[in-house]
């Protein structure tokens, strides 16, 4: 890993936390090095097949708007799919 790597916190509940540190511990490697090849290995799969996004959701209907000059009711319209 590069020195100039960034962090990346995140909260786990005490049941996924013991299961990612026993996994890793099957696996030979320590927690940061399983968790950090999971992400990526996924990213990776996310990025060569993008999920389409279904035609009522959320993101295809602020697809194309300004979002950041959207009032809160406008974004909780949406978000309720009025």
């Amino acid at each position: 890993m590069p020195a100039t790597a960034d962090r990346l916190d995140l909260r786990l509940s005490t049941t996924d936390k013991d299961r990612v540190r026993r996994a890793a511990a099957l696996a030979g490697v320590s927690v940061a090095a399983f968790v950090r090849e999971a992400a990526v290995r996924e990213a990776d799969a996310v990025l060569a097949h993008p999920p389409q996004a279904r035609a009522g959701s959320l993101a295809v209907r602020l697809r194309g708007r300004a979002t950041a000059r959207l009032s809160t009711d406008e974004i909780m319209r949406l978000t309720r799919g009025e």
